[in-house]
């Protein structure tokens, strides 16, 4: 197996839609490559807990609400090509994903991160939900099989919290600046939301290499 990290963000659509077409491409074949694992970053970790109300913040961040609209119609039409239901209209907050990201680091001892990560991506893109909020993270890792009444009391402490922002700060040493980020064996950069073409291509020369 070849370790793939997905170096990714929460709030990040063109993450969403990265780890959509990886699925799609992993689909594909009766066994796959990867042993993936899941690492933090954060798009703007000066987020306060509470958040921000996020249609001013963002119009901020993209410069104005008719950029903002042009983006989501354009993620929009992307996701619904590929499954994903984007509804921009739902979201209310601007959260910052620190839990979040503790939530998927906890997730990785039962072998579920991916799973959480599906929970997230699909609450705060499609639903709406706030996933900054403990009791949506809790019931995220219910949805996802973990018993959600230890994840509801790590949240309430500092358990791993500077753990992920050390993954965090890993993550801009090694020159990260934007997600997704896909590392391969430790070593090669991915980077961006590739086709799902372009991960048949990864598969078939590690299969290739590997001799199977």
């Amino acid at each position: 197996m070849t370790r793939l990290d997905i170096i990714s963000d929460f709030v990040c659509p063109w993450c969403h839609v990265g780890k959509t077409n990886l699925e799609t491409a992993i689909a594909g074949r009766a066994a796959h490559p990867f042993a993936i694992q899941w690492r933090a970053y954060q798009l703007d970790p000066t987020i306060p807990p509470e958040g921000y109300e996020r249609g001013p913040y963002i119009e901020a961040r993209l410069g104005g609400p008719e950029k903002v609209a042009a983006a989501h119609a354009r993620l929009t039409e992307m996701g619904a090509a590929i499954g994903i239901a984007f509804r921009f209209d739902r979201i209310t907050r601007a959260p910052n994903t620190l839990d979040a990201h503790r939530l998927t680091r906890w997730a990785a001892a039962e072998d579920r991160q991916t799973l959480v990560a599906d929970e997230l991506f699909r609450r705060y893109f499609e639903e709406g939900e706030d996933i900054s909020d403990a009791g949506v993270l809790a019931d995220a890792a219910r949805a996802a099989g973990l018993d959600p009444a230890p994840v509801a009391r790590l949240l309430a402490g500092d358990s791993d919290r500077a753990e992920v922002e050390a993954e965090i700060a890993e993550a801009a040493r090694m020159g990260v600046a934007g997600v997704p980020t896909f590392i391969l064996g430790g070593r090669y950069a991915v980077n961006g939301a590739q086709a799902p073409e372009v991960w048949t291509r990864v598969m078939d020369e590690l299969d290739a290499a590997s001799g199977s």
